[in-house]
């Protein structure tokens, strides 16, 4: 049970979009900083520069400078001092040579009569050398600057002006080079040895440190300035490096801080809701996002980042309408295309998302992200010649020496080698191989556990075969109209699977796969009751349970090739012997998960009857003490000063939840692992997981086994005599048998909706059909993990499903498996719109 992390930082897609201004912004203060120091600065960077070309070659206006100061379109600078340049007709000299002598002293002395430069002196001629070296760096002639500051430095080694000058000087060089990075920092700090109360260049210095990943230390410089003299611009650039420290509570309150001394400030409140959306705070990250476009009604990012929010929220149709108003302000905007593109992936509208994604190429052809999910998304689609090509290209992406790879880079290989198997097993019975045992064990091994591929002595899949043609599309019409009632059935059973819980988005594709497995499942078990027999992985026989699960297995594997849906059982001996650790981070961090907030309680009070229990048996003297303690617990942090207690716990401690047997009365098996390691409220990790060794296996299959073969024998019998007894007795073995599963959880992904569709179908065999929608913020697997046993879980499930007696037209459907026998049939009707379904009235609801 691998969900996607609803978080985004660094991961594929989604959020990290959420990511890249907050990068970007820590990456360029150090280029921009003196157009918020200074306002007369800001009349010299490059930006207003570049703003004095108008559309058509003339002048566009440069803002409050050149209205204060008449300045001319075109640029002028000087060498002031001596330089390397040649006089006599070096042609590396003319552009300096030729530029106006006349005008940039104007604007020196301009500049230097009103001081609007830092640390001006008190003489009028040394202020006016000062600030034509200020007019050279905002023009970008840097080297020239430095020469200019070092000359007057000789005749003045402290002025300050000139050194702070020269080292902001050497930042705007490029901090690429540490040369240019160590002078800078070495003149900023001679600056504040000689001046220690200016917090200008505290900040300064704050601006060259961060984007050298020395952030610390310009967390240091900026908590220096803020003393000084707090300003709103001061706590929005602390709060920024607290967000790409993860700190995201500390830098809340700095958002919050400058939005207090400035109100109007839409990036931010953009920020803000960020620290609140990488919480896990969803509402309170989408108020703010709504008030920053309040503050700046056409701002892109805030409207991308509320569409994001509302994806993560599972709300598609306001996520969809605010990624589209991102694009009206500006169609190109690649974030805004990546973003809607991998929600509409994972929204099962795969045409829709390619359309995002090849948009998205042809603005940025090197983004690995929109061409691995191009490259996905026609494979999905049965597209296997395209798809392999888009991710050959994501492939030939190798990182740099020391760069890190990107998680697109690491799994596309895994796809590619699994879209070829997809393709050569195109037209073959699904009755006829199996993918857990034709996958080469370290192959399925490595990408369960998403490892970089590196696999000794791996032999790659075959080539696409020339003779296997793509999947077609298929129209809705073109199926009979009792396959197309099939199809439509399907659709509203996979919809009641749906969680209505923040983090899962509609799929629509997988609702359609699960309805047909539902199906599906009916009646392969209504088969065997019958006493028929099964075709499966190239046998006929009696249906085993793993074969009733194999049914939902194969239909949730073809509507998202993308993930592993494995059988962990089947992988290397091993593998299997040091376990699989299926782990879900709930709180890290600051990040809370919201998918299982709901569930935090429940744990919480699980994991403080296990600290009496412990405390009694280890520390009883201290035991009225810890009860009283754990009294006042109220969340999962309240934990962390009843940790100090005992020494064995001060670090951290694991707690182990029970599932009782019902096959060896008073026996137990071993459910999942709590764990809650931290020293402080943000320095906390809090989770759940399985780990799935041979041993807990072979334990749990020997129970599924005993239930399942109990289940046929009733089932049986209730084909021949539907009473209500032996109804009701069938339908608590299909919910105890499906609990130890939940509790084993067997696959590497995806054994929540497996057994869900299982649990459904297998009622249906048995006449009964579920009605009711899982209630908001429950999920199956975890009603089943923190349930204290089976009966206790089939009657919570019962409390929700409203089984109803299942109607007659369910026996007029079609055979799942002999309508769609192969691979390309599932994909096509997997790709077919049924819109109609929505118009007509199904006949079994």
């Amino acid at each position: 049970m691998r969900p996607e992390k609803m978080a985004p930082a660094g991961g594929s897609g989604a959020v990290r979009g959420l990511w890249v201004p907050l990068a970007v912004l820590a990456l360029t203060r150090a280029a921009l900083a003196l157009t918020e120091q200074y306002p007369a600065l800001s009349l010299l960077k490059q930006e207003l520069h570049r703003q004095r070309q108008g559309p058509a070659g003339g002048c566009a206006s440069a803002g409050d400078w050149a209205e204060q100061y008449s300045a001319e379109c075109d640029s002028s600078f000087l060498h002031f001092h001596e330089s390397d340049c040649d006089i006599g007709g070096s042609s590396s000299c003319e552009p300096v040579l030729s530029l106006h002598t006349e005008k940039i002293l104007n604007q020196a002395k301009l500049l230097a009569e009103q001081k609007r430069f830092p640390f001006a002196t008190d003489n009028d001629n040394t202020n006016e050398e000062l600030a034509i070296a200020y007019v050279l760096i905002g023009n970008g002639l840097y080297d020239e600057a430095i020469r200019h500051f070092s000359t007057m430095l000789q005749e003045e080694p402290e002025l300050v002006s000139a050194i702070y000058g020269r080292g902001i000087a050497y930042g705007k060089k490029g901090l690429h080079d540490m040369k240019n990075a160590e002078l800078a920092l070495f003149e900023l700090s001679r600056v504040i040895s000689l001046e220690p109360d200016h917090p200008e260049v505290f900040e300064q210095r704050a601006e060259i440190l961060s984007p050298l990943g020395r952030i610390s230390e310009a967390l240091s410089d900026l908590t220096k300035a803020i003393q000084l003299q707090p300003s709103a611009r001061l706590y929005r650039h602390r709060g920024t490096l607290y967000f790409i420290s993860e700190d995201y509570a500390t830098a809340h309150e700095d958002f919050q801080h400058s939005l207090e001394l400035n109100k109007n400030q839409p990036i931010a409140m953009l920020y803000k809701g960020l620290t609140f959306f990488h919480r896990g705070l969803l509402k309170e990250a989408i108020e703010s996002f709504k008030e920053a476009l309040k503050q700046k009604a056409d701002f892109i990012d805030a409207y991308k980042s509320l569409g994001q929010a509302y994806r993560e929220l599972g709300n598609f149709d306001a996520a969809t309408e605010n990624f589209q108003k991102a694009l009206l302000l500006n169609q190109n905007h690649v974030q805004t295309l990546q973003l809607k593109g991998m929600m509409l992936y994972h929204h099962g509208s795969l045409d829709e998302a390619l359309k995002n994604f090849k948009r998205c190429l042809q603005l940025e052809p090197y983004n690995e992200v929109c061409q691995y999910m191009k490259g996905l998304s026609h494979v999905a689609m049965g597209q296997f010649y395209e798809g392999i090509k888009a991710q050959t290209k994501v492939m030939l992406n190798d990182p740099l020496p020391g760069q890190k790879a990107s998680p697109e880079y690491l799994k596309v290989k895994y796809l590619r080698e699994y879209s070829r198997y997809l393709h050569a097993h195109l037209d073959t019975p699904l009755t006829e191989y199996n993918i857990d045992t034709d996958l080469p064990g370290n192959f399925k091994d490595h990408w369960a556990k998403n490892l970089p591929f590196l696999i000794e002595n791996y032999e790659e899949q075959p080539g696409l075969q020339p003779h296997i043609k793509d999947v077609l599309f298929q129209n809705f019409e073109s199926y009979k109209p009792d396959v197309q009632e099939l199809i439509c059935v399907a659709d509203h059973l996979g919809s009641m699977m749906q969680y209505e819980t923040p983090g899962f988005l509609p799929n629509k594709r997988i609702h359609r796969a699960m309805g047909l497995a539902t199906l599906e499942v009916m009646q392969a078990v209504q088969r065997t009751w019958a006493n028929s027999k099964v075709r499966m992985n190239g046998k006929t026989r009696l249906m085993q349970w793993r074969d009733m699960f194999d049914i939902a297995v194969k239909w949730r594997r073809i509507a998202d090739p993308d993930q592993p849906v494995l059988w962990l059982d089947q992988m290397p001996a091993r593998s299997l012997s040091r376990g699989f650790n299926n782990h879900i981070n709930l709180i890290r961090g600051q990040v809370i998960n919201m998918r299982y907030l709901e569930y935090f309680e429940k744990i919480l009070q699980f994991i403080k009857d296990r600290i009496l229990v412990y405390h009694g048996a280890n520390n009883p003297k201290g035991l009225l003490e810890v009860r009283e303690a754990l009294e006042k617990v109220h969340k999962v942090e309240d934990l962390l000063p009843i940790m100090k207690f005992n020494s064995k716990t001060r670090d951290g401690f694991t707690v182990n939840t029970k599932v009782p047997s019902l096959k060896d009365q008073g026996k137990e098996y071993d459910g999942f692992t709590i764990t809650i390691t931290g020293d402080k409220v943000g320095n906390i990790l809090f989770s759940v997981e399985t780990q799935t060794t041979e041993e807990r296996t072979q334990l749990y299959h020997a129970e599924i086994d005993a239930l399942y073969k109990d289940l046929t024998a009733k089932g049986k019998v209730l084909i021949l005599s539907a009473e209500l007894g032996e109804v009701d007795a069938v339908c608590n073995l299909i919910l105890s048998l499906v609990y130890y599963f939940y509790n084993l959880m067997p696959l590497s992904r995806g054994s929540s909706v497996v057994a869900y569709s299982v649990i459904m179908g297998a009622l249906m065999a048995s006449g009964k059909e579920v009605s009711g929608k899982i209630p908001k913020g429950k999920l199956v697997d975890f009603e089943a993990m923190t349930a204290p046993g089976s009966e206790a879980f089939s009657k919570i499930a019962r409390s929700w499903m409203n089984l109803k007696s299942i109607s007659p037209s369910y026996k007029s459907l079609p055979s799942v498996s002999e309508t769609f026998p192969t691979l390309r049939t599932m994909i096509e009707v997997l790709n077919t719109d049924s819109s109609h379904c929505l118009k007509k009235t199904i006949v079994v609801v």
